[in-house]
């Protein structure tokens, strides 16, 4: 073949004729999707105790950031009294926790914990998207 000759188009390959399964491909098993959040058994527990001494019926409670600190972004926390649309629910042992929907792109793959000692306690976000924090802990970006 010369080099200066065009080359002939080539075919664009055969669609399967509808309702012909044998000819459509073959589709992968969906993988199951993993959790958008992890949540350790203090934080679990801490959470029960809370929505248990509120004395008033919750759906759960809502995780959430807000613009805030030296940093950029914080942690918020909150009763959830009904499901918004867009929620990601995370449902363990019965605990259900709403990530809310402008706040799961900075959360996804977090560890929610609950740490106690004699100075302090509290709930703790191990989050695998910061990129750094501020020396306060207060705040983070990502």
């Amino acid at each position: 073949m010369n080099l200066s000759e065009p080359t002939p188009p080539t075919a664009p390959a055969p669609h399967p004729a509808p309702g012909n399964p044998a000819a459509a491909p073959a589709k992968r098993p969906a993988r199951p999707r993993p959790p958008p959040m992890n949540v350790t058994p203090a934080a679990l527990g801490r959470v029960k105790a809370l929505l248990e001494k509120r004395g008033k019926p919750s759906v759960g409670v809502r995780i959430g950031v807000r613009t805030r600190g030296c940093s950029g972004l914080s942690y918020t926390l909150e009763y959830a009294d009904a499901r918004t649309p867009g929620d990601e629910a995370v449902e363990v042992d019965g605990v259900t926790i709403l990530i809310d929907p402008k706040a799961s792109m900075f959360l996804f793959g977090t560890e929610m914990d609950f740490t106690e000692d004699k100075l302090q306690s509290g709930f703790v976000f191990r989050n695998p998207n910061e990129k750094g924090r501020c020396g306060c802990g207060e705040s983070f970006h990502v």
